[in-house]
């Protein structure tokens, strides 16, 4: 079985900025991803990084943390996790083979509920988006939804105004979840109007979207909404399903850390998305991952087992 200081389980910009920062350290580590390097980023072009003023996209950044991390000696493998088990070391079992460490940095992140509905795949990227802060710059002065009615929602639709020049908001109710605070931004914004007890049944578009079809889910009947975008927040699901039992998680399934980023298990830390309160940011991603890489150093210090 091969043997690491630090395993790392995910490729995001949390799991990657932790490997460069336990491999800078000289620190054997091996990253585990199921998928491609960059996470959820990888789905948008980013303009909030800092360094990169022109923007970048999500799958170039990915590459480069990549590369910026194996330079230093970070092993990646392609394999998908399906168990820890704590212990000393702490055992990870994939389903590629298992492997052992002193500590285990757990960047899973999350996944963004869809609305599985016919062209909300095709059209990703091309008006079809789960990011407002990240996308909502391209949008100027054009008609755009929001589909979803709690807090993400109507935080996104607020930060649509500032670009777009009419938002829609479509909600499956007669009233939103969202904060109080929030909602009463909402009703007295002219730019926005909601669309109430309405689903989205398709986003159509050839190249880009171009309408939405929505059906009231009272009546039945169906609307064509012209729109150039539509932004899907209907919430979001830490990927922490197999972790149940293994460390503290929330009632919404994040993983509860401290400010060191360590869980409720002795050398096993959580950064990004899938930890408690997390910004879910590409910049607070990577930051996590610094931290959880420096708190991962200091414990295999303080413990002697490197």
């Amino acid at each position: 079985m091969d043997s690491y200081n630090v395993i790392i389980i995910g490729g995001g910009p949390a799991g990657l900025a932790a490997g460069l920062y336990t491999s800078r350290a000289g620190l054997s580590s091996l990253l585990l991803e199921q998928g491609g390097f960059g996470g959820q980023m990888v789905d948008a072009t980013i303009h909030n990084y800092p360094g990169f003023p022109d923007g970048i996209s999500g799958v170039e950044l990915g590459s480069l943390m990549q590369d910026q991390a194996g330079k230093y000696g970070l092993d990646t493998k392609f394999t998908e996790v399906t168990e820890l088990n704590p212990g000393s070391p702490h055992t990870v079992v994939t389903t590629n083979g298992t492997f052992e460490a002193d500590t285990v940095i757990v960047a899973g992140g999350s996944q963004h509920r869809k609305l599985d509905v016919k062209g909300e795949s095709e059209l990703l990227g091309r008006g079809v988006s789960y990011c407002a802060t990240c996308d909502g710059f391209f949008f100027r002065d054009r008609v755009v939804a929001v589909n979803g009615g709690g807090d993400t929602a109507i935080t996104d639709a607020l930060e649509l105004t500032r670009h777009a020049s009419k938002v829609y908001i479509i909600h499956r109710r007669e009233e939103l979840r969202a904060g109080q605070v929030l909602q009463k931004a909402v009703f007295a914004n002219p730019k926005i109007e909601i669309l109430w007890n309405k689903v989205v049944d398709e986003i159509m578009g050839d190249e880009a979207v171009k309408q939405l079809k929505l059906r009231d889910v009272k009546t039945g009947e169906i609307l064509m909404l012209d729109v150039g975008g539509i932004f899907v927040a209907v919430g979001v699901m830490p990927t922490t399903q197999w972790l149940r039992g293994v460390v503290n998680i929330d009632d919404d399934g994040y993983i509860v850390t401290d400010h060191d980023l360590a869980t409720s298990i002795p050398g096993i830390f959580a950064a990004g998305d899938i930890r408690k309160n997390s910004p879910r940011q590409v910049v607070t991603a990577a930051g996590d991952g610094a931290t959880a890489g420096i708190a991962a150093f200091k414990y295999i210090q303080e413990h002697k087992v490197a």
